[in-house]
């Protein structure tokens, strides 16, 4: 059984991002206006530590927001030195950062390396010229290129972070963008759903009728695809949708694809695009095998999979099978009752 992954996330707003994206108000959207301080963050360490269960477990110190390879090289190393302190004693495995495409070098990564950090996610968002130039993201493809090829060789982890549904954006170039993440030897990524969040450049574009944000449908399809995708090249999706906040479920949220269960609605849809191409056997009772950690999902969010079956089939039993992985699945006719 592989470890299981934690991360203790904390989040430092807007920090040294020399640019406002026209979908971006982390305020808003996270619920965090102040920087945390030294101690804030080794207390919310400590307090996470605590509350992970006891067991084989694969723990991360997350530098999310803002731009973190930006910061004056004093706060990175005050940051650096305070979440080593942790790995040295071996409460945790490794720390990762996140921050922007244009702002890796080697100076830079040697900085990060030297206190331990594990993995860098940069924030590609797209990897389509125009769209790139419309949200006002300030990088370029080729930044994203050659920051993640000195990431790999100096032997990090890279994550390569996408958002689907910003202007001028398009299935056929979120599933490129997938396609050039996996060529530039991404071993994650995010999925995340283009919101319109208040007080940005996008809510004023969408108040105008400038921009049309995707539906939940249509995000929840898309993001399906996607993640078909990212498996079948053995990228792992260590995130699909916003994580819920009071702030965008107030106020924060003006329109756009947002759910609290947008993984949910995202992993049922790629179970059924699954399903579509299986061979059914003309019975009428069935049983699925499906890996035991899919099954509710392959069930689908408000048992939709199986309600679709069950027009089908009279009886539809899903069985979970430790040996099979991802989508694998074992369709096959219920025994009868010896």
């Amino acid at each position: 059984m592989m470890a299981k992954h934690f991360n203790i996330p904390l989040f430092l707003p807007e920090l040294a991002c020399p640019f406002r994206c026209s979908y971006c108000n982390q305020a808003a959207i996270s619920g965090q206006l102040k920087i945390p301080s030294l101690q804030e963050m080794r207390a919310t360490i400590e307090t996470h530590l605590q509350s992970i269960p006891k067991g084989d477990n694969h723990i991360e110190i997350a530098f999310f927001g803002g731009n973190f390879t930006g910061l004056p090289e004093k706060y990175q190393k005050q940051c650096l030195e305070m979440a080593s302190q942790f790995l040295q004693k071996g409460q945790i495995n490794g720390i990762r950062l996140s921050t922007r495409p244009d702002y890796i070098n080697e100076s830079r990564l040697e900085l990060v390396k030297e206190f331990g950090v594990t993995t860098i996610e940069l924030g590609a968002q797209s990897l389509d010229e125009a769209v790139l130039e419309e949200c006002g993201r300030g990088h370029t493809v080729a930044d994203v290129n050659s920051s993640a090829f000195l990431i790999k060789s100096f032997g990090f982890r890279l994550g390569l972070q996408m958002m689907i549904g910003l202007p001028g954006d398009s299935l056929e170039k979120s599933l490129e963008t997938a396609r050039r993440i996996i060529e530039a030897g991404a071993e994650e990524t995010r999925i995340y759903p283009c919101l319109v969040i208040r007080e940005t450049a996008l809510e004023q574009a969408f108040r105008a009728g400038e921009y049309t944000p995707l539906s939940v449908g249509e995000a929840v399809f898309w993001s399906a695809q996607l993640v078909e995708t990212f498996d079948s090249a053995g990228v792992k999706v260590i995130r699909i949708g916003l994580h819920p906040s009071e702030e965008l479920n107030s106020n924060g949220y003006v329109a756009g694809p947002y759910h609290p269960s947008f993984k949910e609605l995202v992993i049922t849809e790629a179970w059924r695009l699954h399903f579509e191409k299986q061979v059914w056997p003309e019975v009428n009772e069935i049983q699925i095998e499906v890996p035991a950690s899919e099954r509710n999902y392959a069930i689908g969010y408000g048992a939709k999979n199986k309600k679709t079956l069950l027009n089908r089939y009279k009886k539809v039993k899903f069985i979970a099978n430790p040996l099979l992985q991802k989508r694998e699945c074992i369709i096959s006719q219920i025994a009868p009752c010896s």
